[in-house]
Parts: C-alpha cells; sequence; structure tokens
C-alpha cells in the first residue's frame, strides 16, 4: 500500500541517536478498512478504497450503510482513494494497519491535511507584508495597512489576483518529504519529524 488514513494527535519530541532533541509530530495512522477495490478491467484504474474512524449507522446514509456492509464493516467517517499497484493482493473488508504500509525502511512521507482556517485577514497576517512603518509624519493607523495599490487613472482598477486581505487557511495542504523518526505498530502511530497542516484531532492522509 502507497498510503494510510490517520488523524493528528499533537507535537512532542524525541532525542536522536546523536542527542538532540527533534521535534515530532504524532499521528495515529489507521487500522483502515478496505471498503473497494478497482480494477483496470472493470474500473479502467486500478485503486483502493480505505476508510477510517467510527462512525454512528444512524449518522450513516442508507446508501453509505449498504457500502459498508459490502466490505462487512462498520461505517466509517474518512473515505480515501489510493491509486496502488497491490489492488489485486487486496480484498473487500482486509484492515491495514501502519506496520502494513511503514516499516523501518520507510524514512520519508508526504502528509496532506486540511490547514487551520484564520478566518478573514488583513494583508500584513496573509501575505507578510511589512505595513507602512513608523508613525512619524501623521502615519499613526497605518501600520498593518495595505499600502498603494499601484493602480492611477489607468486602468483604474485593482487588477484581479493582487495579494490583498481575505479568507486566509481552510485549505488543502501537502508537505512532502517528511522524515519518519519513529513507528509504534502497538499503538498505530507514526512520529514524523516537524509540523504537518490541521489541527489536532483533523484527518490527514500519508503516502510513501
Amino acid at each position: 500500500m502507497p498510503g494510510l488514513i490517520g488523524k493528528k494527535i499533537g507535537m512532542t519530541s524525541v532525542f536522536g541517536a546523536d542527542g538532540k532533541n527533534i521535534p515530532c509530530t504524532v499521528i495515529e495512522a489507521g487500522p483502515c478498512v478496505v471498503t473497494q477495490v478497482r480494477t483496470v478491467e472493470g474500473d479502467g484504474y486500478a485503486a483502493v478504497q480505505l476508510a477510517y474512524d467510527e462512525k454512528k449507522e444512524k449518522h450513516t446514509s442508507a446508501g453509505l450503510q449498504g457500502h459498508f456492509k459490502k466490505a462487512q464493516t462498520t461505517p466509517k467517517r474518512k473515505l480515501v482513494e489510493f491509486g496502488t499497484d497491490y489492488a489485486k493482493e487486496l480484498q473487500l473488508g482486509d484492515v491495514v494497519t501502519v506496520s502494513d504500509v511503514f516499516t523501518d525502511a520507510v524514512e520519508w512521507v508526504d502528509v496532506t491535511g486540511i490547514s487551520k482556517g484564520k478566518g478573514f485577514q488583513g494583508p500584513v497576517k496573509r501575505h507578510g507584508f511589512s505595513g507602512v512603518g513608523g508613525q512619524t509624519h501623521g502615519q499613526h493607523n497605518r501600520l498593518r495597512a495595505p499600502g498603494s495599490m499601484g493602480a492611477s487613472s489607468w486602468p483604474s482598477r485593482v487588477f484581479k489576483g493582487k495579494k490583498l486581505a481575505g479568507r486566509m487557511g481552510g485549505d488543502r495542504v501537502k508537505i512532502l518529504n517528511l522524515k519518519v523518526i519513529k513507528v509504534l505498530p502497538e499503538n498505530n502511530l507514526l512520529l514524523v519529524k516537524g509540523s504537518i497542516p490541521g489541527a489536532n484531532g483533523s484527518y490527514v492522509i500519508i503516502e510513501e
């Protein structure tokens, strides 16, 4: 399998072999259930759909209830499809754990998540603008303002796509090449070096 669905637990730190303190993100990776297997003959491409995290049946639509019953599993909250060459080796209802995907030989992973939503923010916070500067010459309320827009009588408007204030966060973000520090299969935990997008408790997709 090329990946797993997981949940961001939080941050911690561990000491490496050289004695340095390494900041890590703890991810609960799986266990995931195979709820659909796509083949080249039947669907035109090979892929495996994994499901993760328990969900009450009363909160699941009738269509999805039948979908999960085919795989002989309980309703799940998160469904993700992974394009993989292992489709022929997996069957409906198979359980994939962190030890099946990530071993000591896997050193680097890519993690995808939804970044924290920060609402409507100004250009200083959203794009790193420096503001107007000091409070001299009457500039008492322009410290975090965007400044000049760069348009005069022509074109008499602001060009689309200009870095201005607006909604910030809540985007799908993929962090590449995070180093795997430790795999704890007994607790379905994966420790990766550095930070990953999303709040604690949010779903993430871990790929080799």
